[in-house]
């Protein structure tokens, strides 16, 4: 168990940046921290941090072992854990990626909800808007709608994701209502920022695409609404972002007989976390909490 708590100590050292912070995260003194961190280096020969009384820092050695570490110290907790008898809480500590918007407006619910379930499972959730290997950057889930795969990596549906553009009555009244997407070009555009300005259609005769100069561009989906609402463009956004709105009447509908593809949001899992029993878990929710699609 002393490999197993000097891992500990590294990777809380290294997610707070200090022995102090990471005492504070692990419960215990500073100088046992410090002490197990030294130990592990003498175990391995080679140092983890770059000391100085300002900051700790990693060392090369120490970047190249963190994510390793950090999925060892999962694996291990798992194990720990399935060896209890049956019944017992979930034990584990969960780092995931997650993208801002759909956090903010589901995510957030869903994963209040999983920690009500199971208290001694720790989360660390990250929000981030672009593609993530879960393997290379340390990540148990990571959760997303980009249509891109990684080595070593298994992918787990969570629901569909639909996509629509909408705008205000007020602006369809000042500058008119497009009637093929092309029509865009000369239309104000509201973009959400990691998916970019070219955006796709499908119409009657195959793919559209029409590569639009965005007036505004945002990574979080709630900031284009407001645009939208505001009367300051068409803004192509994720349908659970504005069924209200559409609901109320705030904003239209733009274009409907060419709908946008829908994107697949999913859980990027690292091939050897997939069966720890508390993302296994964790994964049963989220499509529970999605499903059928946002």
């Amino acid at each position: 168990m002393d490999i197993l708590v000097n891992l500990q100590a590294f990777l809380a050292t290294a997610d707070s940046a200090g022995f102090s912070a990471a005492a504070r995260k692990l419960n215990v003194s500073t100088s046992v921290v410090a002490k197990r961190v030294t130990q592990l280096e003498a175990r391995i020969g080679t140092p983890l941090f770059h000391r100085s009384t300002r900051q700790l820092r990693l060392t090369e050695a120490g970047q190249r072992y963190v994510h390793r570490a950090r999925s060892l110290v999962a694996d291990a907790t798992d194990l720990l854990s399935r060896m209890g008898e049956k019944g017992h809480d979930l034990v584990d500590h969960l780092r995931i990626k997650a993208p801002t918007s759909l956090t903010v407006a589901r995510l957030a619910d869903a994963f209040s909800a999983f920690q009500t379930q199971n208290p001694l499972v720790k989360l660390d959730i990250v929000l981030i808007d672009r593609p993530v290997d879960p393997v290379t950057e340390g990540f148990d889930i990571a959760i997303g709608a980009f249509p891109l795969s990684f080595g070593g990596v298994v992918d787990e549906p969570l629901c569909a994701l639909k996509r629509l553009l909408c705008a205000s009555p007020a602006y369809l009244k000042k500058h008119g209502t497009p009637k093929h997407p092309r029509d865009l070009v000369d239309h104000r555009c509201l973009s959400f920022l990691p998916t970019g300005p070219e955006w796709i259609f499908d119409g009657p005769r195959g793919r559209i695409s029409v590569q639009v100069s965005p007036l505004l561009s945002s990574n979080e989906g709630h900031v284009l609404v407001r645009g939208a609402i505001a009367g300051n463009g068409i803004a192509l956004i994720s349908h659970y972002l504005v069924a209200d709105a559409l609901r109320d009447g705030t904003l239209k509908p733009v274009l409907p007989d060419f709908p946008i593809p829908e994107l697949w949001v999913k859980a990027a899992i690292p091939e050897r976390r997939r069966n720890a029993a508390a993302v296994q878990a964790l994964l049963t929710l989220l499509k529970t909490s999605l499903a059928p699609s946002l």
